[in-house]
């Protein structure tokens, strides 16, 4: 009977030996074509990252452009309305001069006497009215010159200005596919963490969250994380560092680490080490963040910030409502 067995277990150990390579194969083919799929994906988002960053540097040149035509239409409406004062005042002088020499002409009755009358203007009188006339005839040519330039600055402002609009929608397009990247490397991201850490009813996701149950994580009134907790996390780490590579390089991103505690009142010895639960879940989220950065995650994109009991998952005084409002929640985002 024992012969029998030994034989049939021999039997069936190549056949598992010939499936567990069969599966090992199978999952280097699909990792395979994952680092070809990511490669392609790195360069298509430089290539986009290139066209955002001439359209931005097009619309600061356009921007400097539109700053000098407004400061020469500016200059330009000054310098007209200086000239038309000047044209107003020559033009009260010389209707002085005529009205002087009306006045001179009616004085005389009789045609002889008027003749007369207009001879006797002075040469003076008569030189100083052709000059007003000159100077009447040069301003409104000058006048009308800086009409035209007006008018071609103007021109010139309404081109730039559909230049520079249609620079910026199409800017706020890049921008809006940047946006739906991210989204989309944040879904990536839960849907890499959640098959990380398995099937877990103490992890969830809320939102744009995902939430850990601070038991998983710490012991009753500590902030030191737990072994239990340093395996979960080292899951997280390494899904972040994976993900990062397809987050694009212009986007300030940050996980935000939150810490939040339940309502039930410290204990004596508990207060011994913090001072409520707003101080507890902060320390919580600050010891969740140096482990993170202890296993390689950049500082400068995670954040820590604690709530205390303030912002409740779940309403109720129950065990299970407690242990769900005692959590540490992580949010990709941008800065």
């Amino acid at each position: 009977m024992a012969r029998r067995r030994t034989r049939n277990e021999a039997n069936i150990w190549p056949g598992f030996v010939d499936g567990l390579s069969t599966l090992l194969l199978s999952l280097m083919f699909l990792l395979s074509i994952f680092v070809v799929a990511q490669f392609f994906l790195g360069e298509e988002l430089s290539q986009k990252d290139d066209e955002l960053a001439r359209l931005t540097a097009r619309i600061n040149s356009l921007a400097d452009q539109l700053g000098l035509a407004q400061s020469e239409k500016d200059a330009l409406q000054a310098r007209i309305l200086a000239l038309e004062t000047t044209i107003e005042k020559k033009d009260v002088e010389l209707a002085a001069a005529i009205a002087a020499a009306a006045a001179a002409g009616d004085a005389v009755a009789a045609t002889a006497e008027e003749l007369e009358a207009e001879k006797a203007l002075t040469e003076e009188q008569k030189s100083e009215i052709a000059t007003l006339n000159a100077q009447l005839a040069a301003l409104r040519k000058q006048l009308a010159s800086l009409q035209e330039a007006l008018e071609a600055a103007e021109a010139k402002d309404i081109e730039q200005q559909a230049q520079i609009e249609n620079l910026s929608s199409r800017l706020n397009a890049a921008l809006a596919r940047k946006v739906q990247e991210l989204a989309e490397v944040r879904s990536r991201f839960f849907e890499a963490l959640r098959e990380a850490l398995g099937d877990r009813t103490d992890i969830s996701v809320q939102g744009d969250r995902f939430v850990f149950e601070s038991d998983i994580l710490f012991g009753s009134c500590s902030d030191t994380i737990s072994a239990l907790g340093q395996s979960e996390l080292n899951k997280l780490a390494a899904v972040l560092l994976e993900i990062r590579k397809d987050i694009p390089a212009d986007v300030n991103w940050v996980l935000r680490v939150d810490g939040h505690a339940d309502a039930t009142p410290l204990g004596p010895s508990c207060r011994a080490r913090f001072e409520d639960n707003l101080q507890l879940s902060s320390e919580r989220a600050m010891s969740v963040v140096r482990y993170l950065a202890a296993q390689g995650v950049p500082k400068k994109r995670l954040v820590a910030a604690g709530f205390g009991d303030n912002h409740p998952l779940v309403a109720g005084y129950s065990a299970t409502a407690l242990a769900k409002n005692r959590r540490i929640e992580f949010k990709l985002t941008e800065r």
